[in-house]
């Protein structure tokens, strides 16, 4: 009776209405723990939907961190590594000119 009211196209009200007022007790109390079972089922996948979205936010906020504190460093670190950078580069410069025979010659004459 009732997949015949849903089946023909359309939600027959008023058959739905004369069928639940034919219930017998078991049907009732059957309807019933559907209810409550589709209610209580609500309720966990609203908890889950909560749960997913409070550990994105966290996920979010730790990489924000991960992120934040690299670049921190780098800035706190940066005039420190420009000096090693500078003191290798006049390194290179002076190795460079050493690289010859005639340099190493000028060097020890200007000694």
């Amino acid at each position: 009776m009732l997949t015949s009211a849903i089946s023909q196209g359309g939600f027959d009200f008023f058959n739905l209405f004369c069928y639940y007022l034919r219930m017998t007790p078991e049907e009732r109390e059957l309807l019933q723990r559907s209810v409550e079972l589709a209610e209580e089922n609500n309720s966990i996948l609203h908890a889950m939907r909560r749960s997913m979205r409070l550990a994105r936010i966290m996920s979010i906020i730790y990489w924000v961190v991960i992120i934040g504190s690299a670049i921190g460093a780098f800035y706190l670190i940066q005039p420190y590594l420009e000096s090693i950078i500078g003191i290798y580069g006049g390194a290179k410069d002076t190795m460079g000119g050493l690289g010859s025979i005639d340099g190493i010659k000028d060097l020890l004459n200007g000694l």
